[in-house]
């Protein structure tokens, strides 16, 4: 993989726009629409002129074959790519995601080790898991006389329906 720094990298922008249309076959203005559409992005240089990557024009053949050989619209193709870029950063995130996890699983084993076969005197880091409950009493307080007087209007016995007469 190469780095985004790296100066002559896939994702290096050092192809003027008559370049990168003559590599990936096509018009420099089909390149300008698909960068006003959002499905190609360049880089610019400092006078604002688009500078392309060889990954860009990887993605100019890929967007020409999606239109030409399999028939897809603009529309169709941006949101391919989108898709395309969104399991491209998945696949990332669940490749840190298993290292940490193996990480964490080697740490739990090195803890879970019986006393003295690590040299320590025990286990340390031990993982607790504590759950403290309160409970609200909302009821209003049950009062015996206004259960007997129904007319006094006291707001309530705290009864519901299915239990009075």
């Amino acid at each position: 993989m190469n780095e985004v720094n790296d100066p002559f990298g896939a994702d290096a922008p050092v192809y003027v726009i008559s370049v990168a249309a003559e590599l990936a076959g096509m018009h420099p203005q089909t390149l300008r629409q698909y960068d006003r559409l959002g499905i190609v992005s360049p880089g610019r240089a400092s006078g604002r002129g688009r500078r392309y990557s060889m990954r860009d024009v990887q993605t100019l053949r890929q967007v020409q074959r999606l239109s030409q050989e399999e028939g897809v619209n603009l529309a169709g193709i941006k949101r391919i790519l989108e898709l395309e870029h969104e399991v491209e950063q998945l696949r990332e995130q669940v490749f840190h995601l298993a290292n940490e996890l193996e990480a964490a699983r080697r740490a739990v084993a090195r803890r879970g080790r019986p006393a003295g076969s690590d040299g320590g005197a025990g286990v340390r880091g031990e993982l607790v898991r504590r759950t403290r409950v309160t409970i609200f009493n909302t009821a209003e307080p049950r009062n015996d006389e206004e259960d007997r007087d129904p007319g006094s209007g006291g707001g309530g016995s705290g009864r519901t329906g299915d239990e009075q007469d």
